[in-house]
């Protein structure tokens, strides 16, 4: 635990004891606001240092595109275009960065399985569906689970 996580959870402590003192329904509160606290300080931690990679079809779908929307560098990313047989690797991309990789005929419909490391080395496996005609998953507002009649 860092030296700022453990101020936090002093002080969040001593003003909980402190509202105890003056109304248990005080203290109640703010022992759910500091849960809630610090639930949020150990997420942002964990999201802090992820590669995000997408890959996307080109607009006249002749070529893939692969982006790292993380908020780290993304290191030895391999691409495999199914059923294409077609393969690629990019040593490393930084963040907001992307690479382009042309095709030597259009592709209709595909599947792309990339893996890609992160700086401390852990592995990550991420499929995406790719259509010239159809849907893709390039919708960043989609929903992660299909909610309110969603198309």
């Amino acid at each position: 635990m860092e030296k700022k996580h453990k101020i936090l959870l002093a002080a969040g402590i001593l003003i909980c004891a402190i509202l105890f003192l003056i109304n248990i329904y005080l203290g109640g509160i703010g022992v759910v606001v500091m849960i809630a606290l610090a639930m949020s300080v150990y997420i942002m931690e964990d999201a802090e240092v992820l590669p995000d990679i997408s890959v996307f079809l080109f607009e006249d779908a002749k070529g893939i595109i692969v982006i790292n929307r993380g908020t780290a560098l993304a290191y030895r990313i391999h691409v495999a275009l199914i059923p294409l047989n077609i393969e690629f690797d990019i040593p490393e991309l930084a963040i907001d960065a992307h690479s382009e990789h042309p095709l030597h005929e259009m592709v209709n419909t595909a599947k792309a399985s990339v893996t890609y490391e992160d700086a401390r080395g852990s592995r990550y496996t991420r499929n995406f569906a790719l259509s010239a005609l159809g849907t893709s998953d390039d919708d960043l507002l989609k929903p992660m689970f299909p909610v309110f009649g969603w198309k």
